[in-house]
């Protein structure tokens, strides 16, 4: 107990070590088709065995939700317990702790809000690592930086167990439909061995190499998508300012070299303050802040990502923390009423 606990306090604090740079070829496998009836024992997919999820959020509920569904044997659990009621309703079963979860399941995922969640659900006291032994495996795919990932990794393989990080690529809609990114890295036999399920709630899957690897290209990922909506922002705002209509703005960016989904499904409600949230403000906040630091243990400047956090931060200031991240749009706008007042 006293040594998860001083795991999990270390991996709460700022300091991130630096991803190899050492990365293997690239290896994308194709997507599996689902089959409820292909597996026996729960198996489904053709995975055989148990899974564990722990952590039912708004990504973690709907990837599980998924799993079921394909005909997976799972088992769930989540702080908030009554989060749980709509996956017993399609056939899952629950536990007490992320302890008993991987104790009942042969591999276990974790898919949790920050670092320190992670940390904790992993490393706590009846954390899922009590639970752990060999021949089980710990796939997390929350979003944290490569420090904690390590620290959890090293804490799940003194058991005997095996670790994969894979954080996901992709909000609330592509985890309802099945259609997330997967960036793994860590334990090679295990990513083969959860391949199927991978593929049940995702389109695709990359593997990274070294733990810290999948960390590391996922907040690069999130900084680059949180720098985007800043200048998409600004750009709505700046159209409207000058007499245009910010609607056909997202039509013309939609039609361009520049079309990205998140501006043509994001604008139009953007246009109207409305930001319902499909990935947390405050989460994006927390991507930039963990890749600040994963910049600066290289000593790699990025100045629009630094500029971007600020105003990040001053949204969630503003109340914005558990609207979708567009909400940033709202923290220039704050920016303007400011400068006109004074």
């Amino acid at each position: 107990m006293a040594a998860a606990a001083f795991l999990c306090a270390r991996a709460a604090a700022p300091a991130l070590l630096p991803p190899s740079r050492r990365l293997p070829r690239r290896l994308l496998a194709s997507r599996a088709v689902a089959s409820s009836s292909s597996g026996e024992g729960g198996g489904g997919v053709g995975f055989q065995g148990k899974v564990g999820f722990l952590g039912l959020g708004i990504m973690g509920s709907p990837m599980a939700s998924n799993l079921i569904k394909a005909g997976c044997d799972v088992t769930v659990w989540n702080r908030t317990k009554s989060k749980c009621d709509p996956l017993l309703s399609l056939g899952a079963k629950y536990e007490p702790s992320p302890a008993e979860v991987a104790s009942s399941c042969d591999v276990t995922f974790a898919m949790l809000a920050d670092p320190q969640s992670a940390a904790e659900v992993a490393c706590g006291a009846n954390g899922a690592a009590e639970g752990l032994a060999p021949g089980k495996g710990y796939v997390d795919v929350s979003t944290v930086d490569g420090a904690t990932s390590k620290l959890i990794g090293e804490r799940i393989i003194s058991t005997g167990a095996s670790f994969l990080e894979a954080p996901v690529s992709g909000s609330k809609k592509p985890a309802e439909d099945g259609l997330l990114i997967f960036l793994t890295a860590g334990d090679e036999s295990l990513y083969k061995r959860v391949a199927p399920l991978l593929d049940v709630m995702g389109k695709s899957r990359f593997y990274l190499g070294d733990v810290g690897n999948g960390a590391a290209m996922k907040l690069v990922v999130n900084m680059v998508m949180g720098s985007m909506m800043v200048s998409f922002s600004e750009g709505l705002l700046l159209s409207e300012k000058v007499g245009l209509d910010p609607n056909t703005l997202v039509e013309v960016i939609s039609q361009g070299a520049i079309s990205a989904p998140m501006f043509s499904l994001k604008g139009p409600s953007m246009v109207k303050a409305a930001y319902p949230t499909a990935f947390p403000l405050k989460h994006q906040q927390k991507d930039l802040r963990l890749a600040l630091a994963l910049a600066e243990s290289v000593a790699q400047p990025i100045p629009t990502v630094a500029a971007a956090n600020e105003l990040y931060k001053a949204a969630k200031s503003l109340g914005f923390a558990d609207h979708d991240f567009s909400a940033v749009i709202e923290a220039l706008k704050a920016k303007v009423q400011s400068s006109q007042q004074q």
